[in-house]
């Protein structure tokens, strides 16, 4: 019975690597319907052609045996994928962004959530790809400042854990441009050296927002001594230097991968649906097509009096302008002082919301534009 389980097992390692396959294929069509669409000015997204494609998804899948919103769900993910590749395509062919190598630089180490969502972002756009991760956020910037790489890489918010204010701080000071984003789903789980009982494990290293997110987990852990590192992926490795069978990170999956470790437990946080978004910054800013969905982040100032905030934001409704988050910091140096960050479903380079932030001007003590970015497709 064993030797026919493997024997099944071998053929479904076949089967999931002739998938792969058919997938590598298909997106080199992808790419080459994408060259086509630049020559020739035709648009990204035919919506009609894909429900289509939808549709005969559906039917050959009932035909077939298969659970038919299994497979649409399947092929939702890689049309999204598809549109993704052609929205980049489209945004770095009309910024002239002809390189065949990039440098991003990013807060931690291999294997962190930072340096996945990197290579999630650049790499198929770009033949090489190098990433460089720095200690602390501001490193990761001033290597941008100073010329050293091409982009940054920052986190901005996570769903669990709220806005990570360093960034917000850093875009206020500088002058930083918002080219892009990216969001990477976090799913914690802890890392071992070998396969052995979570019940075997007395230390645990984290970076102390991942802590935060696993409080339910660890509570269960009373033996444990929970300690704060750098990052998740530095706790990683530190775990896999010391050798010790007693000891465990929290980290993601990529990370076990990237450094020969064991997940002995997965997907631990206490929020299942855990994502972080990233903001990919630049020291020039880039100009996006009308037709792709695009978010523009900026910040403003707004005068000490009664109602100036409202009257601020009216300036984008009477627009039309959806807001789709906002959030304040305090000013540096500037007690009781408050700088609002807002993110508005809107585009630069469309004559309306020119309008509506020359409406913002007027009413706003300052107003300072980080850029107009393609928004992240979801499918």
């Amino acid at each position: 019975m064993k030797k026919e389980l493997e024997s099944i097992r071998k053929r479904l390692d076949e089967i999931d690597r002739s998938i792969l396959m058919a997938l590598a294929e298909r997106q080199g069509l992808v790419k080459e319907v994408s060259n086509y669409k630049l020559t020739t000015n035709t648009g990204i997204r035919d919506m009609e052609r894909e429900e289509r494609l939808l549709n005969k998804i559906r039917d050959v899948a009932a035909e077939i045996g298969l659970d038919r919103y299994y497979a649409e769900h399947l092929f939702r993910e890689i049309i999204t994928n598809s549109v993704r590749y052609q929205t980049h395509s489209l945004v770095d062919h009309q910024n002239e962004n002809d390189a065949s190598h990039v440098s991003v630089s990013y807060q931690g180490t291999d294997g962190a959530y930072s340096h996945l969502a990197a290579q999630r972002h650049f790499d198929e756009r770009f033949e090489h790809v190098d990433c460089y991760g720095y200690d602390t956020f501001k490193d990761a910037a001033k290597a941008l400042i100073d010329g050293h790489v091409d982009y940054a890489l920052l986190p901005i918010e996570n769903t669990t854990a709220g806005s990570i204010n360093d960034t917000y701080d850093i875009l206020g000071e500088s002058n930083l441009h918002i080219v892009g984003e990216e969001i990477i789903k976090v799913v914690h789980c802890l890392l071992a050296v070998e396969q052995v009982e979570v019940s075997q494990i007395r230390r645990i290293l984290s970076h102390p927002k991942a802590i935060e997110q696993c409080t339910n987990f660890l509570a269960k852990l009373p033996r444990c001594k929970v300690e704060s590192y750098l990052d998740t992926a530095i706790s990683a490795k530190k775990v896999m230097d010391d050798g010790d069978l007693s000891q465990a990170a929290i980290a993601g999956a990529h990370a076990a991968d990237h450094y020969g470790l064991q997940v002995i437990a997965h997907d631990i946080a206490n929020q299942k649906e855990n994502f972080t978004r990233f903001v990919v910054v630049s020291k020039e800013d880039v100009s996006v097509d009308v037709q792709i969905p695009t978010k523009t982040s900026l910040m403003m100032v707004t005068s000490h009096k009664e109602g100036a905030l409202v009257e601020c934001l009216n300036a984008l409704h009477r627009h039309g302008i959806n807001i789709c988050k906002l959030e304040s910091r305090p000013k540096i140096n500037e007690p009781f002082r408050y700088s609002f960050y807002v993110d508005i479903e809107a585009n630069t380079s469309d004559p309306n919301t020119e309008k509506a932030l020359e409406a913002l001007a007027n009413e706003a003590v300052e107003l300072k534009v980080f850029g107009s970015y393609a928004k992240q497709i979801s499918n």
